[in-house]
């Protein structure tokens, strides 16, 4: 006995207090997004730049202003721990050394509720941080310093001397048994991003993966592997498909030229795309969708 057709389900419509946390989150989570990642990368640059050159910067000039620590003094007021040469007054430390009145007082005042060095070297220390490395002067400095740093980094390396040079050094490095695997792999994607050859590269394809008639976005990043293309008797290309919602990440893969078909978006267009899991689309595929009565257009790119 044949089965009556029984109707299909209808999907039933979101909840409306489920459509607005869904649109809540959507305003919500790209701007905690980003300033995570500002903070993040504000965190990682003081942790590992800003307080290795702030200490180095500190004890430098410590040691520079130290030649004014005495240790020839005998206290002329042992209620003040101070002695008096060449008519400056000096302030004896624990250490048995003496510093100027003024440098201690600027270092006492200063300091708040932390302790007091008990050092020369120690006050020194602190009394650069309080007068010469001051955050709102000390971080324009460093930035400044290290942007001409670069600058004449590049315009040495480009020299032929600088090159030779440098040269000599990855030779150095390729040597070394575990360094050279980690600096090798740094450096093809440092080259990718840094230097003139990426706008060879930043061509957005579409191959068929992970079967056929599944079609992933990939960035062709070289002209493949010499040894696969003489295989297959055909060029090749070499091609990094990222993964989504997190195209940092991905697999590489060699693939025939002729299987590779251009897109017409950009690198920008592409990491939006699948950054949104699809939902962001490039502008003239979001108009050729509008042109499509009864779709409903995705999020323009």
């Amino acid at each position: 006995m044949p089965m009556p057709d029984l109707p299909a389900p209808s999907k039933s419509p979101l909840h409306p207090f489920r459509i607005a946390v869904l649109r809540g989150l959507g305003v919500l989570v790209p701007p905690l997004l980003t300033v995570v990642i500002l903070v993040w990368v504000v965190s990682t640059t003081q942790h590992y730049v800003l307080e290795p050159v702030d200490s180095g910067a500190r004890q430098a000039l410590a040691w520079l202003l130290s030649g004014q620590i005495r240790e020839d003094l005998r206290v002329t007021d042992p209620v003040e721990q101070t002695a008096m040469a060449d008519g400056q007054v000096y302030r004896r430390m624990a250490d048995g050394t003496f510093v100027p009145l003024a440098v201690y007082d600027r270092v006492r005042h200063g300091l708040d509720s932390e302790p007091l060095p008990q050092t020369g070297l120690g006050v020194y220390q602190r009394y650069v941080g309080l007068t010469y490395l001051r955050p709102y002067y000390a971080i324009p400095c460093f930035l400044a310093l290290f942007i001409l740093l670069v600058y004449l980094l590049g315009k040495f390396i480009a020299a032929g001397i600088g090159a030779f040079f440098w040269e000599g050094i990855e030779r150095a490095i390729n040597r070394l048994p575990l360094v050279r695997s980690v600096y090798s792999a740094v450096k093809q994607v440092s080259d990718f991003f840094f230097t003139a050859k990426q706008a060879q590269f930043a061509r957005v394809v579409a191959i068929e993966y992970p079967r056929h008639g599944m079609w992933s976005i990939a960035f062709v990043t070289s002209e493949g592997l010499s040894d696969v293309g003489a295989v297959a008797t055909e060029p090749v290309l070499g091609v990094f498909i990222p993964t989504s919602p997190m195209p940092m990440t991905g697999y590489a893969l060699t693939v025939l030229r002729r299987e590779v078909i251009d897109l017409n978006m950009s690198v920008d267009q592409a990491i939006q795309f699948l950054v949104s899991c699809g939902l962001v689309i490039p502008t003239q595929e979001l108009e050729r969708v509008r042109q499509q009565p009864g779709d409903q257009a995705p999020t323009k790119s």
